[in-house]
């Protein structure tokens, strides 16, 4: 008989909330077995509500390894339920303020594992810009917003994640040039610019955001076409309003600099 809690709850709904908050807690292999060994379920029914999630695209299936990991859009309902978090809530108003004065994009962005999440947007008024990006990923060498978290990890992270992705990945056509980058941005004080990578000319530059301990949470970056975004408006306008603005909103995560 069912508990007094539980009488008018629906077993394949609870299934489900356990299966999304599973595979957000776990590597991006997850595979069935693994699900089924963590929420009670007979395989045949996981793998149907498994397809069900695929279908409303809350989890992605890598069908050449069979593996599962959280779908696009489950970031989608995560930036929506999140809106009021601190990430969003002690950012938005720096991005905002950076969007008008300059009148282009301006995103907050954080890692997930090896991509970039756009969580929070400033949107311009220009007649001409970039597709709006906010809830989508992309791999973080296809950015400035990636590249500058990644660049303010480790020596030995940004070594192994990129020997790990050489590997694995025929995306980096030059890995040794993607170390060159990631240190060249580390050693300039974590300033990153990027041409293309988020499309034909579509530019991007972006500054991290740290925490009370130091820590890299995020990145304020702006987006805007190549012709908009010429180099002497990027480096004598853009990024000394970038690097304040990203101060502003590390003081407010209570970071501290030495």
């Amino acid at each position: 008989m069912a508990s007094e809690k539980g009488v008018y709850t629906l077993l394949a709904v609870r299934n489900a909330f356990e299966v999304l908050a599973y595979l957000a807690e776990s590597p991006n292999d997850t595979t069935l077995q693994m699900i089924t060994s963590k929420v009670p379920m007979t395989r045949n029914k996981a793998f149907r509500l498994l397809a069900t999630l695929c279908d409303s695209g809350l989890v992605e299936q890598d069908k050449p390894s069979g593996s599962y990991q959280l779908g696009i859009n489950a970031f989608c309902f995560a930036q929506k339920l999140v809106r009021n978090s601190n990430v969003i809530t002690l950012a938005h108003s720096v991005i905002e303020n950076l969007a008008k004065k300059h009148d282009e994009a301006v995103y907050m962005a954080v890692i997930k594992g090896d991509d970039v999440l756009f969580l929070d947007m400033a949107d311009c008024d220009q007649q001409i810009k970039a597709m709006p990006l906010i809830g989508k990923t992309f791999p973080f060498f296809t950015n400035a917003a990636g590249k500058v978290m990644k660049a303010l990890e480790s020596t030995e992270s940004i070594e192994w994640l990129v020997n790990k992705k050489r590997s694995k990945s025929k995306h980096i056509t030059n890995p040794e040039r993607l170390v060159s980058e990631l240190f060249e941005i580390r050693s300039n004080g974590g300033v990153s610019i990027d041409s293309g990578g988020l499309g034909e000319g579509v530019i991007s530059v972006a500054v991290a955001v740290k925490d009370y301990a130091g820590h890299v949470i995020g990145a304020i970056t702006m987006i805007g076409p190549s012709f908009r975004l010429l180099k002497e408006r990027i480096e004598n306008e853009i990024i000394p309003s970038l690097v304040e603005g990203a101060a502003i909103a590390s003081e407010k995560f209570g970071y501290m600099p030495a």
